[in-house]
């Protein structure tokens, strides 16, 4: 084992899937938020659907919830993982005009949620960014962060 703290990588710098296998079952949970900005007009679309899209935050929690779940699928070194639970949540900033989204991210096992919930919270945006775009591609996707990890062997993280 490498004395590096990226553990992806074996001591020869090769990078590999983590031995999660040794790792207690604890209860995992993750929080992640991310924001579109857009322009008004967008914002109201967005705000009370149009005839086009439809209920685009709708199809973007969705989105968000499917995007956690595949996961693994879409980062090469994560772990396939029994989620329990995954919210997906948004807050319309009208002053700014943005979507804030935050997502959440369960399970029950040996390895954390932290992707998950970034990985949702990316899927969210980019679906509305996707079902907007006729109207808007200047939109700004910005500010994904993890914003909350608590269980397994590191304890709880809260960002600042």
């Amino acid at each position: 084992m490498s004395d590096s703290p990226l553990t992806h990588f074996d001591a020869s710098g090769q990078a590999h899937m983590v031995d999660v296998g040794a790792k207690a079952q604890t209860h995992r949970v993750a929080l992640a938020q991310g924001r579109i900005s857009m322009l008004p007009a967008t914002f109201e679309l967005v705000r009370h659907g149009s005839p086009k899209k439809g209920d685009v935050l709708g199809v973007a929690r969705l989105a968000g919830i499917m995007g956690a779940k595949r996961t693994a699928d879409l980062i090469p070194l994560c772990h396939p993982i029994a989620l329990t639970r995954v919210t997906v949540e948004f807050e319309l900033l009208e002053a700014e005009p943005a979507v804030v989204c935050r997502a959440s991210a369960e399970t029950v096992g040996p390895t954390g949620v932290e992707m998950e919930a970034l990985t949702a919270v990316n899927c969210a945006l980019l679906t509305i960014y996707d079902m907007c775009k006729a109207a808007d591609r200047g939109m700004v996707i910005s500010d994904i962060r993890l914003l909350e990890k608590h269980g397994g062997k590191s304890g709880s993280f809260v960002a600042v």
